[in-house]
């Protein structure tokens, strides 16, 4: 008889409690540092590429090593590189509080990101394992929903320590938390392993080589000049790297990433969506936690406040773009949360000003989360609708690492255009160089809206996710594994 209990027991309720808790520290330093740069600026000092790399030394090192993380924990032991995952998080956060300058954050921020990439896809392999197939779903539910809390109060929870503690305290408030759940996992989790999972060390190597190049090269291209020797020594490695990187996808036997998943229209429509979405989102929320407090004089706890209508507003639209997903496919729900997101920066842009108010503020805010709570669930869908059962684990990898790449692209180049048009030197001057940069961000997210209407239609999805349920319960580890 099939076991239709529902409630969560033993083994299951610390898997979940262990994986949860990891997964929301590694979401959460996504963006829980982005309120707390103007006062890493006047205590440590640096430039503005200093400050894009406090954002994209995490973001960028978690994207491009979180396939590879996965890969290790299928080969040598999920829980052991779990374990080892949280161990470097736990150290790097330690050192990231302890840093002296702001050359010492970044790296510290870097090897946090390598922590991280270990960590987060191995929480989700390791919970999928523990929890019994009529109960998966519960589970998962509630570990997304702490991801999406994560993201939701990062910018809150970093404005309120550095407020009313310190901004070191960001990153020792994951210190505690790390020292107590590796011993935890090393009592209650369950070993597992794929004895035959393959390494692509090549792959990784190109792809982190390019993507580092590229990031370098728009980080520092207003400060050395377009033209000068590294900056285009870095933008023309690095896209040469990434073309070999592309090119070694559909050749290679066992890529990290399979070109061959992108001649799918879906699936190369929501990959490029997503990448573009959050190239959009992060670049936006990194000049204007900085102008609600630099220019508009709020303090950081204030800033995170005043930007949960946006980055809040997820937690609630999200169950309702679910269902209505469900009800008419996942392409119009997408294509409309992401135009949303478009039109909630442009309003950002037309409205800006030295003396902006809250209220002009606010339509912008929440026109913005509920644009991204209509699109991050139906994504996830409209993601599986596009391959095959099989392919589920690798399109899920994907589709996290280009979203993290995307990140880290949106704070280089909405940074870059900023740099271009202002800079800090007075609130007019920070003004002028976020407006443009906004209006970049709202074009971007508008393409990304129309990249999504390649997406499958309703009819097609259903019959695709029919196919994906019908595939046995012991394949969901593999199912599962990345899908962060």
């Amino acid at each position: 008889m099939p076991d239709t209990d529902t409630k969560l027991r033993g083994p299951a309720i610390w898997a979940l409690v262990i994986t949860g808790a990891a997964g929301f520290m590694a979401a959460l330093d996504n963006l829980v540092v982005t309120t707390a740069l103007p006062v890493i600026r006047a205590d440590l000092g640096g430039k503005l590429e200093d400050l894009e790399w406090t954002v994209n030394a995490y973001t960028l090192t978690f994207a491009v090593l979180l396939m590879f993380g996965a890969a290790l924990g299928d080969r040598f032991g999920r829980r052991r590189l779990f374990i080892a995952g949280m161990v470097v998080f736990t150290g790097a956060s330690a050192a990231a509080a302890l840093s002296p300058g702001i050359n010492e954050l970044i790296a510290a921020r870097a090897v946090q990101g390598v922590g991280a990439a270990v960590m987060m896809p191995l929480s989700l392999t390791l919970l999928t394992v523990a929890v019994p197939a009529a109960r998966r779903g519960m589970a998962l539910g509630i570990y997304g929903a702490l991801s999406g809390l994560a993201v939701a109060s990062g910018p809150l929870i970093g404005g309120s320590l550095t407020e009313h503690i310190s901004w070191q305290w960001i990153f020792w408030l994951n210190v505690p938390i790390g020292l107590a759940l590796i011993p935890l996992a090393r009592l209650r989790l369950a070993e597992s392993t794929a004895p035959k999972a393959k390494l692509d060390v090549p792959g990784t190597l190109l792809i982190s080589g390019g993507l580092f190049g590229i990031v370098y090269g728009l980080v520092n291209a207003n400060a050395h000049g377009w033209t000068s020797r590294p900056v285009l020594a870095a933008l023309i490695l690095g896209v040469v790297l990434v073309g070999a990187f592309i090119r070694y996808g559909f050749a290679a036997a066992n890529p990290v990433l399979p070109m061959r998943l992108f001649r799918d229209r879906g699936f190369f429509g929501i990959n490029m969506a997503s990448l573009l979405m959050f190239v959009g989102m992060f670049g936006s929320i990194f000049l204007l936690s900085q102008f609600l407090q630099g220019v508009v004089g709020y303090s950081p706890t204030e800033a995170g406040l005043r930007m949960l209508p946006w980055t809040g507003m997820p937690m609630i639209v999200a169950p309702i773009s679910g269902i209505l997903s469900d009800r008419i496919g996942s392409r119009p729900v997408v294509a409309a949360g992401l135009a949303l997101q478009a039109i909630g920066l442009g309003w950002f842009a037309m409205i800006l000003s030295t003396d902006v108010s809250y209220a002009a503020q606010l339509p912008a805010l929440i026109i913005s989360g509920i644009g991204m709570g209509l699109y991050f669930a139906p994504a996830s869908n409209a993601l599986m609708s596009t391959v095959a059962p099989a392919d589920q684990g690798k399109a899920a990898g994907a589709n996290s690492a280009l979203r993290e790449v995307g990140g880290a692209l949106g704070v280089a180049v909405l940074a870059s255009v900023f740099s271009a048009r202002g800079g800090y030197e007075t609130g007019q001057s920070f003004t002028d160089g976020t407006v443009p940069a906004l209006w970049i961000g709202a074009a971007v997210v508008a393409v990304a809206a129309a990249l999504a209407l390649l997406l499958p239609g309703r009819d097609k999805e259903k019959a695709r996710a029919t196919a994906g349920r019908a595939t046995s319960g012991a394949d969901a580890p593999a199912l599962q594994k990345a899908a962060v």
